[in-house]
């Protein structure tokens, strides 16, 4: 769904069909540690992005939602973690190192990569 800030989430939800008014993060909803969501938090939110670069089915995120200066300023914090391999995913934008070392797709053409550099003078 689109976000009000005009991003493609698959967290996000919203209805506002007869006379509703609902808009609600659910990535923030499972984290009982974050502050409320707010509208306003979609403008500066990574998950979208993190999602558009990996579509990792195994990746899992959490979402937390800190007050910095006496609440002035929101500081949104991204964890992911690969449910396959149980572990802590340090860069969400690539994914699980152990996800990329088992797919033979990509050993394929880092080979083809490799063969390439050494033909060349």
């Amino acid at each position: 769904m689109r976000t009000p800030a005009g991003k493609e989430c698959p967290h996000y939800y919203e209805d506002f069909n007869r006379g509703r008014s609902i808009q609600e993060c659910r990535l923030v909803d499972k984290n009982p540690r974050s502050l409320r969501w707010r509208p306003a938090d979609c403008a500066r939110c990574l998950v979208p992005d993190i999602l558009r670069a990996n579509a990792s089915p195994d990746m899992e995120l959490r979402l937390t939602i800190r007050g910095a200066l006496l609440g002035f300023v929101r500081r949104m914090q991204v964890e992911a973690r690969c449910t396959r391999h149980n572990v802590p995913i340090a860069d969400p934008y690539t994914g699980c190192p152990l996800d990329v070392e088992e797919n033979e797709a990509l050993r394929l053409f880092r080979q083809a990569l490799e063969e390439d550099d050494r033909t060349k003078p």
